[in-house]
C-alpha cells in the first residue's frame, strides 16, 4: 500500500456511502485529496455524498450483494484509476428486531445477505485487487459494530452477523501477510445516524433488563475521523481492532 504517495494519487472505495457513516467517511476522504468510488444501491444520495468533489470522486451505483455488481465496481475502478489502495466494507442494514424464536428466517437472510456475504465479496474482490498490486497491496477496513462485542435484546440477525465480521477480519488478516495486504475492524457505537433513530436511541433504547434508556450519541465525523486514521496509516503499522463509543454509551456494563 502505497501510503507514501500523494494524497491525490491514493484510492478508496467506500460501501454504503450514500449515508450515515459511509458518507462521512467518503467526504472526508475525498476532503483530504483522495480518489474516492462512492458505492451503494441508490444512485441519488450517492450523486448528492459526490457533490462538490470533481472527479476525485465517482458515485457507483452497486448491490453488494450482488456479485456481478460487486465486479462491476471494481473493474470500473480499476479502469478509471488503475488500483484500490483502501476499501472501507461499510454497507450494512440492522435487520428483523424480535426474539430469535420470532425472526422470520427470510429477515434473517436478508441481514446476512448485506452484513456478511455482502462484506464478503467486497473483500474478496478487493483481496484480488490488491494481491495483484503486490508488493504495494493495500488494506481493507470492515465496519462491525458494538454489537459484534455485545449485542443489544433482540436483534440476534445484527449481532450474529457483526461477530461473524470480526471472523472475516482476522482472516483477511492473515492470508494477507505475503502480499502486504492489512485489515482492520472499526466497532462504531451511537453515532447520529438513521440506525440509531431506528434503535429509539434519542427517545428510549431498549436495555437488557427490558427498560428504555435514552442513551447519548457522538457527530458522525468523529467516526470517519476513526476511519481516516486507520486508513491513513503507513504500511509498516496497521490497526487490528478500534473501538468508538458516543461517552457515556451504556456499552461496558451493559446486561
Amino acid at each position: 500500500m502505497n501510503m507514501a504517495a500523494p494524497a491525490a494519487q491514493r484510492v478508496a472505495i467506500v460501501t454504503g456511502a450514500g449515508t450515515g457513516i459511509g458518507r462521512a467517511v467518503a467526504r472526508r476522504l475525498l476532503a483530504e485529496g483522495w480518489n474516492v468510488a462512492l458505492a451503494g444501491r441508490r444512485a441519488e444520495p450517492l450523486a448528492a455524498a459526490a457533490e462538490g468533489f470533481g472527479d476525485r470522486a465517482f458515485a457507483v451505483a452497486a448491490d453488494v450483494t450482488a456479485r456481478d455488481d460487486v465486479e462491476r465496481l471494481f473493474s470500473e475502478v480499476a479502469g478509471r484509476w488503475g488500483r484500490v489502495d483502501v476499501l472501507f466494507n461499510n454497507a450494512g442494514m440492522f435487520g428483523p428486531s424480535g426474539e430469535i424464536g420470532e425472526i422470520d428466517p427470510a429477515g434473517w437472510d436478508a441481514t446476512v445477505a448485506v452484513n456478511l456475504t455482502g462484506s464478503f465479496l467486497c473483500a474478496a474482490a478487493a483481496f484480488r485487487a490488491m494481491k495483484a498490486q503486490t508488493p504495494q497491496g493495500g488494506r481493507i477496513i470492515n465496519n462491525g459494530s458494538i454489537s459484534a462485542h455485545s449485542p443489544r435484546p433482540k436483534s440476534v440477525a445484527y449481532t450474529a452477523t457483526k461477530h461473524a465480521i470480526t471472523g472475516l477480519t482476522k482472516s483477511i488478516e492473515l492470508d494477507g501477510r505475503p502480499y502486504g495486504i492489512t485489515c482492520g475492524q472499526i466497532d462504531i457505537g451511537n453515532t447520529q445516524t438513521e440506525i440509531m433513530s431506528t434503535l429509539g436511541v434519542g427517545e428510549g433504547a431498549l436495555q437488557a433488563d427490558g427498560s428504555r434508556r435514552v442513551e447519548p450519541t457522538f457527530p458522525v465525523e468523529e467516526a470517519a475521523n476513526a476511519v481516516f486514521l486507520m486508513a491513513s496509516l503507513p504500511p509498516s503499522a496497521t490497526v487490528g481492532s478500534l473501538l468508538i463509543t458516543a461517552a457515556g454509551m451504556p456499552f461496558v456494563g451493559r446486561g
